[in-house]
């Protein structure tokens, strides 16, 4: 029986598709990749409007529910952090993680002008950018890195801040301008991770996707997602985390911002439980009042 794959339509994603069905198992018919089309990718407009992120795999939770398709690839930073997944579905691994930096595309920020425009289309890049780079204008772009780049190269920006793991799927690392440390741009929840979702009563499906589980991923991304529900964050939090890990323990530095880049929380922690990880730096994100950071950005 051929396995079918579901993924959103757009160049990425169906490249990401492509290198798990590389991956998977040796089957006796070759995967087949089935592009579905989200309302988050038809929707021109602020995400807010179609309930955040999860417009981006309600559509593929559907199908997969459905019986459509058997194995989802998601970017798991484009998945809901504070909406459980729909009963009878479950992540069944985590591929090895990719290059979580943020990059620059069409200049150096340093040379660019006062005013110049940052297209971006997440919170957490825009506040960090305001905070440290008073003088540039983010502005809000969507679509697939594609039409993004498209724009770039039309003139409508100065230039774009994208994912450099993002870049190199579609082809076009070569276009990277400016790689952003960890410390000049903290990453997303889940940046740089691809998540394989199967239906928890479809055993050889299962099977298959675990197969490619890495355990140090999965240990890492669970403490990110862990703080992201305690912090109730939503798809409009300037949210940023990176969980790094090492024989003797994970690392956990999380931060929250003011969307106006006035304002910065940050924690950092460390620890062997992933679960508890996540909690314990939340917690003294709440502590020093980010509460109140999330709470007034609506959503």
């Amino acid at each position: 029986m051929q396995l079918r794959i579901g993924t959103r339509s757009s160049p990425m994603a169906l490249a990401q598709a492509r290198l798990v069905a590389s991956l998977l198992p040796r089957h006796p018919h070759e995967p087949a990749i089935v592009p579905l089309s989200t309302s988050g990718d038809r929707w021109g407009g602020s995400l807010a409007v179609l309930g955040g992120k999860g417009a981006f795999v309600k559509e593929l939770d559907r199908a997969q529910l459905d019986g459509e398709v058997d194995l989802v690839v998601h970017c798991l930073k484009d998945m809901p952090g504070d909406v459980p997944l729909p009963d009878g579905l479950t992540v069944a691994a985590y591929l090895p993680r990719d290059d979580v930096h943020d990059c620059v595309v069409g200049a150096r920020l340093a040379d660019l002008s006062p005013g110049a425009r940052v297209g971006t289309s997440s919170v957490r890049r825009a506040a960090q950018l305001r905070r440290d780079h008073p003088h540039l204008t983010p502005v809000p772009i969507r679509g697939s890195a594609n039409s993004r780049l498209a724009k770039l190269d039309a003139g409508e920006f100065d230039a774009l801040i994208l994912a450099v793991a993002g870049l190199e799927r579609i082809g076009e690392g070569l276009r990277v301008a400016q790689i952003l440390t960890t410390s000049q741009m903290v990453p997303a929840v889940g940046a740089g991770v691809l998540a394989l979702q199967c239906r928890i009563d479809d055993a050889p499906t299962l099977a298959a996707a675990r197969a490619l589980d890495d355990t140090p991923t999965r240990a890492c991304v669970t403490a990110e997602r862990a703080l992201l529900r305690e912090l109730r964050g939503h798809c409009h939090s300037p949210i940023a985390a990176y969980c790094t890990g090492t024989e003797t323990g994970l690392t956990l530095h999380a931060a929250v911002y003011a969307t106006d880049g006035g304002r910065t929380l940050e924690a950092t922690d460390h620890g062997c439980e992933p679960d508890k990880l996540g909690v314990a730096v939340a917690g003294e994100l709440l502590a020093r009042g980010a509460r109140a950071l999330i709470d007034a950005i609506p959503h």
